[in-house]
């Protein structure tokens, strides 16, 4: 499945926003037989699948990505190709119908990995157009409530991500961190540290979904891993890490052993906040390797 940092080519959205402010057409009318359609897993792909929907005017029975494809017993599902520049045209042309929170809240959804994800957006979508204005506070709908829930969901998993991401720095200078967040996120926390880390290289890899995040101190890319066999433990290697390192998270442990207050520990608020499965990247949640010792410089005073 292809990957990218933003739902369609930038190139071919700029060529085609001057579309989007045109009047309103209803959508076509879908009077053919439905049909299962598949493609390549990808947003873009997925809004190809949508333009080919109206143009064939029939009806999506289901919408799959093409390795997960699960044909009928006399029908295949159509295999629709990925067109980037018709992919950009659908994408600004709903926002003839919805503003563009809206619009971002279907690639949130997108990302989301619900099994129904596909069918779930383009329900969306088709209520929008035929009703010709933006439906998003239309909470009487299930296809609007749910695609808000999970907008919400979304928010939450890329905040906390990057709230809890922890870096550990290699010998050749690359800060490396792994995360196995709930949902696709990394094409959303992107903008944040590329802006936040812009004066080093550092590797964000999704261990999940087998690829990451990569700076170069130019520009932010996507880069994929295949691997053949499942790896259960994805921390670096000591040998490959900057020799300081292990004082660094030494470091870090002793600020937070300081700062911390044991009389106003809470755990049931702590664990709200920060859930339990973050930990695993918290450098202030490992085992410490030099017990905690109070600070010994304060002189008695008279």
């Amino acid at each position: 499945m292809s990957r990218s940092l933003s739902p369609t080519n930038r190139r071919a959205t700029t060529a085609v926003a001057t579309t989007t402010a045109g009047p309103r057409r209803p959508a076509p009318e879908l009077s053919q037989p439905p049909l299962d359609y598949a493609y390549d897993g990808s947003f873009e792909g997925l809004l190809t699948v949508f333009f080919n929907v109206y143009d064939r005017k029939a009806a999506p029975n289901s919408i799959q990505p093409l390795g997960a494809v699960q044909g009928g017993l006399f029908a295949m599902p159509v295999p629709i190709e990925t067109d980037e520049a018709t992919a950009a045209r659908v994408w600004d042309g709903l926002l003839r119908y919805m503003d563009k929170e809206a619009r971002t809240r279907l690639f949130h959804t997108f990302l989301s990995e619900q099994p129904d994800r596909e069918l779930l957006i383009f329900r969306y979508a088709d209520l929008a157009m035929r009703a010709g204005r933006d439906i998003s506070d239309n909470y009487a709908d299930d296809n609007v409530r749910r695609v808000a829930s999970i907008a919400q969901q979304m928010y939450r998993e890329k905040h906390r991500m990057e709230a809890f991401v922890r870096f550990e720095k290699t010998s050749d200078g690359l800060f490396h961190a792994t995360i196995d967040p709930d949902f696709d996120v990394l094409p959303l926390i992107a903008p944040h540290f590329t802006k936040r880390y812009a004066d080093q290289r550092w590797l964000i890899f999704d261990k999940r979904r087998r690829y990451g995040l990569y700076y170069d101190l130019q520009r932010t890319d996507v880069v994929e891993f295949e691997s053949t066999a499942p790896q259960r433990n994805t921390a670096i290697s000591a040998t490959v890490l900057d020799e300081r390192e292990p004082l660094f998270k030494l470091l870090w442990q002793s600020y937070f052993d300081h700062v911390n207050i044991p009389e106003r520990k809470n755990i049931k608020l702590h664990r709200r906040h920060m859930p339990l499965r973050y930990w695993r990247y918290l450098s202030e949640k490992q085992p410490r390797e030099q017990r905690f010792q109070p600070i010994k410089n304060k002189r008695p005073i008279g």
